[in-house]
C-alpha cells in the first residue's frame, strides 16, 4: 500500500534570501530563515508554506517555479497584495470559463503564484 502524503511546499529560488523574506512578509506571511542561515528560509500563512532557497544565479524572465492558491476571495487577496506595494508584478483576477476568478503575482525572482476563488454567481446575496 502506498504511503500517505501529508503536505507539500513549493521551493522558490531567490538570489537574495533577505529580500525574499521581506517580500513575503509584506504579503502577510510569517517568515524565518533556517537556523539563521542566509541560504534557506520559509514563508507561512494560513497553513500554506513556501520554501525559499538562495541560488547564485537566476534569470527572473525564465524562472519556472510556481504554485496555485485556492482562496476564499481572489479580489480581496489582490487588493491586500496591491496595498502592500511590493516589487514584482500583480495581475488582478479575471473570470474564467471554468468558474474561477483568477489572478497572479510574480515575485522579483520570477516565481509565480496564481490564485483563484469561485466566481460569484449573479443574483445571489450573502
Amino acid at each position: 500500500m502506498p504511503t500517505t502524503m501529508r503536505r507539500s511546499a513549493p521551493v522558490f529560488a531567490t538570489t537574495d534570501l533577505g529580500r525574499a523574506l521581506r517580500h513575503y512578509e509584506r504579503l502577510g506571511f510569517s517568515v524565518r530563515a533556517y537556523d539563521d542561515a542566509d541560504y534557506y528560509g520559509y514563508a507561512v500563512r494560513d497553513g500554506i508554506e513556501i520554501h525559499l532557497a538562495k541560488v547564485d544565479r537566476l534569470d527572473p524572465a525564465t524562472t519556472t517555479a510556481c504554485m496555485y492558491l485556492w482562496v476564499d476571495d481572489a479580489a480581496a487577496l489582490h487588493q491586500e497584495w496591491a496595498a502592500a506595494g511590493v516589487d514584482g508584478r500583480l495581475h488582478p483576477p479575471t473570470a474564467t470559463a471554468y468558474g474561477l476568478d483568477e489572478g497572479a503575482h510574480v515575485d522579483p525572482d520570477g516565481n509565480l503564484i496564481r490564485f483563484g476563488s469561485p466566481t460569484a454567481v449573479a443574483g445571489t446575496s450573502e
